[in-house]
């Protein structure tokens, strides 16, 4: 047995133009049962041309949704027909109001207007052919009736073109919330693209060099292939556990990060590490000077990483591509600004930042600058070298 609901809903999915079948079926047998009634007194009982005119003006309402000014039409002239034939005019009163509603839901009210007109003038014609008919009631009839179906169906248009607006301004915030949704991901898988860039990028250069020396001078001089296998140790260490901090934080929630900072929420690297950075960079065989002006102050985090990163990657393609080289890294606090710059002497073939880029790393440089509202710029200087400098608001 199915339940009221079930009927309900599946009443819902029929199309509406459908329901317009019982609807008119509906009015026909009522009008057909008040006219079998002894009409008053002055009106013809309903005979068999008029059980067909009845049939006529009430089953036209099918198509009320289809033609609603032909409907109305219909109706009004079977109306009238009706009560030239001297029938009872309150038997197919009904189907010239639904129709009337319907051109007043579907139509603008210029339109409605003129078919109110029409309405109006049925319900007069109506009262007159009655001469026991009242004409101030007439009248006011004929203004009321038309008049409220006007603004009922009016404010039913109105309601529906709303409901319409509402339905595209929905549509148009799922679209938007998808694409968010999907640049939020493409924004992500980049940040993280470009983090495992700089990590592995730098640290696989130290250990390519230090693996290259240590086989030169394996036997030749075994403390200094011992010193370079040191470096390697250390320094697959720190990258392994840069990547392990990296992939923990994609796996978790911050909610399973401890109280004291430790495990893979612990701090990610930044300025206070840059002499670390360096000494790397010199195991690797390229000599790196460190200046800092200014009155040294904490960053934000992002800045912070960011600023490091642009040093990681500068020197790492130092060691890349301008080796034998010497490397200058200066870091200047201003009251208003950050600037850090990374200059090498070397013989570099990278191209500047503002021509078409020829890697990842530039690129992600200049991302990184510009997250953070700064600016980033990277070229061979006039002298020899090359020069990446940063600029960052604090």
């Amino acid at each position: 047995m199915r339940t009221p609901e079930a009927l309900g809903a599946r009443v819902a999915a029929w199309p509406r133009a459908a329901l317009d079948v019982p609807l008119a079926v509906g009015f026909t047998v009522v009008a057909l049962l008040l006219g079998h009634e002894r009409p008053p007194e002055g009106w013809h009982a309903l005979d068999a041309p008029g059980v067909v005119g009845t049939v006529a003006t009430n089953m036209a309402l099918v198509g009320r949704r289809r033609a609603p000014i032909t409907v109305l039409a219909l109706t009004c002239a079977f109306a009238l027909l009706h009560i030239a034939g001297g029938y009872w005019p309150v038997i197919n009163a009904t189907a010239p109001m639904v129709a009337l509603y319907t051109v007043a839901s579907v139509r603008q009210p210029r339109t409605t207007a003129l078919c109110s007109t029409a309405v109006l003038t049925l319900w007069i014609l109506a009262g007159l052919s009655n001469p026991r008919s009242d004409m101030w009631t007439v009248a006011a009839q004929s203004l009321v009736t038309p008049g409220a179906l006007w603004w009922f169906g009016n404010s039913a248009r109105r309601l529906a073109g709303r409901n319409a607006q509402l339905s595209a301004v929905t549509e148009q915030l799922r679209l938007e919330k998808e694409e968010n949704a999907r640049r939020a991901v493409a924004e992500e898988r980049v940040r993280i693209a470009r983090e495992l860039h700089d990590v592995v990028a730098h640290h696989m250069s130290v250990i390519s060099v230090q693996a290259g020396l240590a086989h030169y001078v394996f036997t030749a001089d075994p403390d200094t292939a011992r010193d370079a296998l040191g470096t390697i140790s250390a320094t697959s260490g720190e990258a392994l556990e840069e990547m392990r901090r990296l992939l923990a934080v994609l796996r978790v929630g911050p909610e399973d990060a401890g109280e004291d900072g430790d495990g893979p929420y612990r701090p990610t690297p930044g300025l206070d590490r840059l002499e670390e950075l360096a000494e790397r960079v010199r195991a690797a065989g390229v000599p790196v000077e460190l200046e800092i002006t200014g009155e040294r102050r904490p960053l934000a985090p992002g800045a912070d990483l960011c600023a490091y990163r642009v040093v990681q990657e500068a020197l790492t393609n130092v060691i890349k591509h301008a080796r034998p080289a010497r490397a200058t890294v200066r870091v200047a606090f201003r009251p208003r600004r950050l600037t850090v710059s990374v200059t090498d002497d070397g013989r570099g073939t990278l191209s500047a930042i503002h021509g078409p880029p020829t890697g990842h790393g530039l690129i992600g440089m200049r991302e990184r600058a510009r997250i953070y509202g700064g600016t980033l710029a990277a070229g061979p200087r006039d002298h020899g070298g090359f020069e990446v400098r940063l600029t960052l608001p604090v």
